[in-house]
């Protein structure tokens, strides 16, 4: 089937060392935190066999509007890997001239000169993962990077040529103060970078901190963090456009999640990679797909699993993505994308506009401040 456009994504499942609060498919390189260039090239045609094996499945065509190399740590790859995935990639189904082509980077895995080649390569967006500039909260998460590598990063993907960079930044960190995390934020913001990633630390399960968990923050503390980095942000021109997304205007908002958070299709190729492909039959079945984790594998054989997202769940699947977006959604895309009836939503919009959770303005539906603070009990009225 042809569409007009695609989101794909493509997870490279290696990091130097696996942080403790990570419970993303990534693994540990071994000693020397140095990818055997043998596997590399073996996992570039891999992904190039997993792309053919999912168009060829999903009889799809088109073009690509997004591409996101996400991981693990992207950045680990050489230039000349990222050339060549790229190069495949746009032989089997075309980048258009307009696609955002983002890869996640680490500080400390990258120089100016590997910024320029993946620049040259296609890659058009960066996303560095800083998570913070002090080097006591760096060593408390376990990055193998330090605040001067952070600062490098930062100015060395400048310097070759990239003009829409995004930083990830945490906060609730171990023993941070609302004052540190302020700080964080300020020096962030000093780069005026076009796109900021702000989002609490999280204790998820199957993690080391799950296990040996730190201390951290107490709610009252971290709701102040959440008050005065929000105005931070705000006072330095970001638009919070989702839970933990703000960018410098609306064209730097990022397309490849946006895509995710309005219920959009992509394919997910990779080991662990997800995907999700609306059928265009007549049933216009909602099917999520999902690759082999471990990176082994992975380059052995392709194992590709998938299920039918049931009528009965789509409500849900929807909505838990679109209402992150501060401007929330249109009816009129809930009954396209699902093929549901807008009525189906009538007892959930009720139950939210009787608490005060939920607002509707000419058709669009958004959840209020005080619904996006308690996002997940808006929810679980569905």
């Amino acid at each position: 089937m042809s569409r007009s456009g695609f989101s794909l994504y493509v997870h490279v499942p290696w990091c130097e060392r696996k942080c403790p609060y990570c419970d993303f498919n990534s693994h540990a390189l071994p000693a020397g935190h140095t990818l055997d260039p043998e596997i590399e090239q073996a996992y570039v045609l891999q992904l190039l066999n997993d792309l053919d094996l999912d168009l060829e499945s999903h009889n799809l065509s088109g073009e690509i509007d997004t591409l996101f190399i996400g991981g693990g740590t992207p950045s680990l790859f050489s230039s000349d890997a990222i050339d060549q995935l790229l190069t495949g990639i746009h032989q089997r189904l075309p980048i258009a001239s307009h696609a955002e082509c983002t890869l996640e980077a680490n500080p400390g895995s990258s120089d100016q000169t590997k910024f320029a080649r993946f620049r040259a390569a296609g890659i058009n967006r960066l996303s560095l993962g800083i998570q913070s500039f002090s080097d006591i909260a760096l060593t408390a998460l376990g990055r193998v990077h330090h605040r001067d590598e952070a600062i490098a990063a930062i100015e060395s993907a400048r310097a070759a040529g990239f003009n829409n960079i995004n930083l990830d930044l945490m906060y609730g960190l171990p023993g941070q103060l609302p004052d540190d995390a302020l700080k964080d934020l300020a020096e962030a913001v000093n780069f005026r970078p076009e796109h900021i990633s702000w989002y609490q630390l999280t204790i998820e399960p199957n993690t080391v901190f799950y296990r040996r968990s730190p201390s951290l923050p107490h709610e009252n503390l971290l709701l102040e963090i959440d008050k005065i980095g929000l105005q931070c942000l705000k006072d330095h021109g970001y638009q919070r456009y989702e839970v933990s997304a703000f960018a410098r205007n609306r064209q730097l908002r990022s397309k490849h999640n946006l895509n995710y958070w309005q219920f959009g299709d992509y394919l997910g190729i990779g080991a662990g990679a997800h995907g999700k492909i609306t059928t265009h039959d007549p049933h216009h079945r909602v099917i999520r797909t999902q690759k082999t984790r471990a990176p082994q594998h992975y380059l052995t054989a392709l194992n590709p699993s998938q299920r039918q997202i049931e009528t009965q769940d789509l409500p849900l699947e929807f909505l838990m993505n679109g209402l992150r977006l501060v401007d929330g959604f249109l009816l009129s895309q809930f009954e396209a994308t699902t093929r549901l009836p807008v009525s189906t939503l009538d007892d959930f919009i009720k139950a939210g506009e009787t608490r005060g959770w939920l607002t509707q303005d000419d058709g669009q539906l958004r959840a209020t401040p005080r619904g996006y603070h308690f996002l997940d009990s808006l929810l679980t009225l569905i």
